[in-house]
């Protein structure tokens, strides 16, 4: 999931079984690159546009470093443990498990279904304060 301070920007589910290693990992960074080229033109244009993600393995491998770098794309340097700095797990997916939670749900696509439901339902407001 990527956003900005104007909501979602990109949002995808891995496939069921599918590791989120670096190959993975650069073909979503891919089609964020070019929804970004296509809708957000502005980004790309300006040169400002920085990725901000967490210290995962596929985030910091060999492979995606060079794809960013390829795509001249910025990723903000992160200090080994940064407990306060990855938004998602502060802001986002505290709001998606408190819609969420003591739901049952049948299959894999209800639950992507209705975590699509709350995104959708966040306001811009309520990005405004998260970076």
């Amino acid at each position: 999931m990527f956003f900005d301070i104007r909501g979602i920007v990109h949002h995808e589910f891995a496939p069921q079984g599918q590791a989120v290693n670096t190959g993975f990992y650069c073909s979503v960074l891919r089609r964020l690159r070019e929804y970004i080229r296509r809708k957000q033109t502005e980004l790309l244009r300006a040169g400002n546009w920085l990725l901000h993600d967490d210290n995962a393995p596929s985030h910091r491998a060999l492979v995606t470093r060079k794809f960013l770098a390829h795509n001249r794309i910025i990723a903000l340097p992160l200090p080994p443990t940064p407990p306060d700095l990855a938004p998602c797990d502060f802001f986002i997916f505290p709001k998606m498990k408190l819609q969420l939670k003591v739901r049952r749900f049948d299959a894999v696509e209800e639950i992507q279904r209705e975590s699509q439901n709350v995104l959708g339902r966040l306001r811009e407001q309520d990005f405004q304060h998260v970076l």
